[in-house]
């Protein structure tokens, strides 16, 4: 099938609906084996695995994670080769020595960098030209995305201009980081649902996140599930964050999550089916505007449809 006109693929770049995190090698090993269980018709993983430099090591244990999760991303265990990691924030000492040692010993295998608690521009920046800086110096050549968690009043206030820098992939929102830092203003009830959709603070959070990752084609990806013992409330909270919020992605803290999480943002068998059948007949008329069911199709409806498959990991 031919390609559909470039205004039609105007789409966010294709990452997994699902982040696991993992902080410490037996979650790790047991997260690579996990991607390997959720593989898409395109070959990639419907799950990506993110290290957890911030809060995985004991307090004076941090540079023997470094380089643990370094040997883990060059193992040969890390078969799907789509693990990142989340580093301590710009305002720690351990910011610059992660960087250093992930970038020096995994950057060439490594999909992106988490930075947790950004509050401005010029943060992402410091870390965008310091990770470049880094990755030069190794003769690593390809820009490592940035994945940036939104979880204090001023990366909300930001939340647009962050969207816009060009080394952004996704804009995480950090529910319980950004409650715990409203001074008490949003209530505890909030950490969790019904609370999280239901408190208007909250609520404008995640619109506005959603709204600022979507305007620049970049990823939304919503928060955890805290209650770890329920996938059924881990499935609805994925399929209003995907449903009515627009959250491309989710993260998942337990490997019960996972399922749940996809099945909740994965397109659904019968969505796919209507995005085959609609696309196969547009490019049948060589993407002129088509008819079926008594309903009109353009070159609208056909970008959209073209990202249902995209998202279901099928090329059309």
């Amino acid at each position: 099938m031919m390609n559909p006109p470039l205004e039609c693929t105007l789409i966010p770049p294709a990452l997994a609906p699902c982040e696991h995190i993992a902080g410490n090698e037996k979650f790790a090993l047991k997260a690579f084996a996990i991607q390997q269980r959720h593989i898409s018709p395109s070959g990639r993983s419907y799950v990506d695995v993110t290290l957890d430099l911030e809060d995985g090591a004991p307090i004076g244990h941090e540079e023997a994670l470094r380089h643990l999760f370094a040997r883990l991303i060059n193992s040969d265990a890390n078969v799907c080769h789509q693990v990142g990691v989340r580093i301590h924030p710009v305002t720690s000492p351990h910011c610059t020595r992660d960087l250093e040692v992930m970038i020096a010993a995994a950057g060439s295998r490594l999909s992106y960098i988490t930075v947790p608690k950004v509050r401005s521009v010029r943060d992402v920046r410091w870390i965008a030209g310091l990770s470049r800086q880094i990755a030069s110096t190794h003769s690593i050549e390809n820009p490592i995305p940035l994945h940036l968690l939104i979880e204090t009043p001023e990366a909300l206030h930001n939340v647009f201009s962050l969207a816009a820098i060009p080394e952004v992939q996704t804009l995480d929102f950090g529910l319980m980081d950004y409650i715990s830092h409203s001074g008490g203003g949003i209530p505890a009830t909030a950490m969790r649902s019904p609370g999280q959709f239901d408190h208007r603070l909250v609520n404008a959070a995640k619109i506005q996140i959603a709204q600022a990752a979507l305007a620049h084609q970049k990823i939304p990806s919503h928060n955890v599930t805290v209650n770890v013992r329920d996938p059924e409330q881990c499935y609805q909270d994925a399929f209003r964050a995907r449903h009515e919020y627009g959250f491309l992605r989710m993260w998942s803290i337990h490997p019960d999550q996972i399922d749940p999480i996809l099945r909740a943002i994965l397109p659904s068998s019968q969505e796919i089916s209507e995005a085959q059948a609609i696309i196969a007949a547009a490019a049948q008329a060589q993407w002129g505007p088509i008819e079926i069911n008594g309903r009109l199709h353009d070159r609208a409806s056909f970008r959209y449809y073209w990202s249902i498959l995209q998202a279901a990991g099928i090329r059309p």
